[in-house]
């Protein structure tokens, strides 16, 4: 039986037929010409809180808040990869998303594995700020211990509509070749871990930076 292989994409912007959504439908279709399968979530349309330190879901297994970050737990535990799409807001990712990922990261940090599961961001702005936009998200990939997944030029389009996100040819072949990159390494890390497993990942050390005064 062929193998499969699933990447969830979450829009974090509130137009899910604007810029963000037009890069992100031609990294999908990418995926899927390469035997991934995908599945997106609109994130940017829904009401989401950020994070109150409640610590629940250390007890619980999930957030004190029960909507879409809940919902989109299991989905994240069963993909080999995640693509987060956002568009800029004063050189930033919407502050929704950034709620929505504060919360899903930090309350499955117990239940959902992401060692090795790949991670990429997409970032949509009309002229400037999509760089920082961009570190932004891949922060929490790289505290996750998830290889983050590059392409020929930063993961990002320019353009006020998605008509203008057409013009931006290089933006678009951007998107394709990530879609190429993330679908090889998917593979490349599923065929691995059935030789060797997963690297090892220590946990046991925490340092916290108070020195006292002897």
């Amino acid at each position: 039986m062929a193998e499969t292989y699933k990447v969830l994409l979450i829009n974090g912007s509130p137009k899910i037929k604007g810029c963000t959504a037009r890069a992100l439908d031609e990294v999908e279709k990418t995926l899927n010409e390469n035997g991934v399968q995908t599945e997106r979530i609109e994130a940017g349309t829904k009401d989401i809180r950020g994070c109150i330190a409640c610590n629940y879901c250390r007890t619980h297994g999930k957030c004190v808040f029960n909507d879409i970050v809940n919902e989109t737990a299991p989905k994240l535990a069963e993909a080999d990869g995640v693509i987060i799409g956002s568009p800029v807001y004063y050189a930033g990712s919407n502050g929704q998303l950034l709620a929505m990922l504060d919360r899903l990261f930090y309350s499955t940090a117990g239940t959902v594995d992401l060692n090795q599961k790949v991670g990429a961001a997409v970032i949509s702005s009309r002229r400037a700020g999509s760089t920082s936009a961009f570190d932004e998200i891949n922060k929490y990939f790289t505290i996750s211990s998830m290889p983050v997944v590059s392409s020929t030029y930063w993961n990002e389009v320019h353009g006020f509509t998605a008509e203008d996100v057409e013009a931006d040819l290089e933006g678009l072949q951007t998107m394709r070749n990530l879609g190429r990159n993330m679908a090889f390494l998917i593979k490349a890390i599923r065929a691995q871990k059935q030789v060797e497993g997963l690297p090892e990942q220590e946990h046991e050390k925490w340092t916290n930076f108070h020195t006292e005064q002897r």
